[in-house]
């Protein structure tokens, strides 16, 4: 029921920055952005809810990622900054239902864009 596509990703040097987005078709109770690195299974990396307070993000991305949201235009925005080879990967972003209170429960998936990050 709720589609969400990924828009922004491509290559990039390290240190540099890069925003990506992710355009839902309808809110939920929160969107998170996902990473795959190759090879390895996708992590939560950061979340934030449509409605009010609270954003989370991963020990690996504090500092350096920052996520946001525009109600308006079901957008929902990662900026990241000071990349890493590491932070190469699919970045895909996720609709949390909020069908169980208290849990998160990604029920919808993007089809995910490719960040990389090299010299």
């Amino acid at each position: 029921q709720v589609q969400l596509k990924e828009s922004g990703g491509g290559l990039v040097q390290p240190g540099e920055s890069l925003r990506i987005a992710c355009v839902a078709s309808a809110r939920t109770y929160a969107v998170g952005w996902f990473r795959a690195a190759p090879g390895k299974d996708r992590q939560l990396i950061a979340a934030i809810m449509w409605s009010g307070p609270g954003e989370w993000y991963a020990d690996s991305v504090k500092g350096r990622f920052t996520i946001s949201k525009d109600n308006a235009k079901n957008t929902v925005y990662l900026q990241m900054r000071n990349l890493k080879p590491g932070d190469t990967g699919v970045y895909t972003c996720a609709a949390d239902t909020g069908r169980i209170p208290g849990e998160v429960t990604y029920d919808y998936w993007g089809q995910g864009t490719q960040v990389t990050v090299s010299s």
